[in-house]
């Protein structure tokens, strides 16, 4: 799929593909979710996660608490 926004044709014919067959009056509003979508995960593609443990690292309870109140 192209960085263009996707159309509400396009989003039947993919959510049909898919499966998901959408009524006429649901094309747009796929669409414009799949859009929203899409700006989100490219804007987290673009954090850096260098130093960040992985999940599986973190224990709840032992973080420390450094800042006053």
């Amino acid at each position: 799929m192209s960085a263009a926004e996707l159309t509400p044709p396009e989003a039947a014919r993919w959510a049909a593909r898919a499966g998901l067959p959408l009524s006429a009056e649901r094309h747009a509003a796929a669409a414009a979710t799949a859009d929203h979508i899409h700006a989100v995960v490219a804007v987290l593609r673009e954090l850096d996660f260098g130093d960040t443990p992985p999940a599986p690292a973190y224990r709840a309870g032992e973080e420390r608490r450094d800042a006053a109140v």
